[in-house]
């Protein structure tokens, strides 16, 4: 079993900046692969960015690349989601998610968290 607990949403103008952070206990943080979604009103849960067990490597979808970096601490059990120059388009929630293996398909996440609110007002 793994526990994920989102933090760090909230309302931002476009432009500016937020930094989620996802805190994970019970198995052992280093064997996941770790993935950040996205959901807005009306849409599908679609994929963000993804990071390997080992940190080693990193993958984002198209329109986030540039703009936001994930990154993991393994010391702290914890995966960063850093997000610049937020567009109102990044409005949704978002959700940490634990995987055997790294992937950009929800289906492949077997632990998420409850998910935190992002807001970019234009």
């Amino acid at each position: 079993q793994v526990q994920l607990v989102e933090s760090g949403g909230g309302l931002v103008q476009a432009g500016g900046s937020l930094r989620l952070s996802c805190a994970a206990s019970g198995r052992t943080f280093s064997s996941t692969a770790m993935g950040w979604f996205r959901q807005a009103p009306g849409k599908e849960r679609e994929f963000v960015a993804a990071i390997t067990r080992s940190g080693g490597n990193t993958y984002y979808t198209d329109s986030v690349k540039g703009r936001f970096t994930i990154a993991r601490d393994k010391a702290k059990n914890t995966v960063y989601l850093q997000m610049n120059s937020l567009k109102p388009e990044d409005t949704a929630v978002y959700y940490c998610a634990a995987a055997g293996i790294v992937s950009y398909r929800t289906q492949d996440y077997n632990y998420w968290g409850q998910g935190t609110q992002v807001t970019v007002s234009d």
